[in-house]
């Protein structure tokens, strides 16, 4: 297989300032990079016939994400938590060392709680919740002494 390595993952977001600050200050990420494109070859690509596209990258732990927002045509759709059993990315997981103080900082910087989704697994010893970003987007909140992935 000629695969080389993962880039990143993508989310679209309709304010990037806002996404910015969300990612970078209330979760830790550094920024890695920017990109803006206008036209082709890229709106072909994205299947966008007028295409304006700001790109920002963001690292954490050896994770990229990539902030996409189109000035045009804008962004379609709702800022609401896609279902789980939806196929395509449900969410990002994030491993925290305070759950409470985490989501105190989600908030402050705009992210929502999933309440109804607050549970503690025995099996792992882990307490868990579904947090979003501002514009919907999922995040898996994990406060555990043990990595149930590994």
């Amino acid at each position: 297989m000629g695969i080389e390595y993962v880039m990143h993952a993508g989310v679209c977001v309709r304010d990037l300032e806002r996404s910015i600050r969300f990612y970078r200050d209330g979760l830790g990420f550094s920024e890695a990079g920017r990109l803006e494109i206008d036209g082709e070859p890229t709106a072909t690509m994205l299947e966008m016939p007028e295409l304006e596209l700001r790109a920002i990258y963001l690292e954490r732990d050896g994770y990229r994400i990539e902030l996409l927002h189109y000035p045009t045509p804008g962004t379609v759709g709702p800022a609401e938590p896609r279902p789980m059993n939806q196929p395509g990315l449900t969410h990002l997981a994030i491993r925290v060392a305070d759950l409470d103080e985490t989501i105190r900082e989600i908030e402050r910087f705009g992210g929502h709680v999933l309440d109804k989704t607050r549970v503690y697994n025995p099996i792992f010893d882990a307490h868990l919740v579904y947090v979003t970003d501002p514009d919907g987007t999922r995040l898996e909140l994990v406060q555990t002494p043990k990595d149930p992935t590994r």
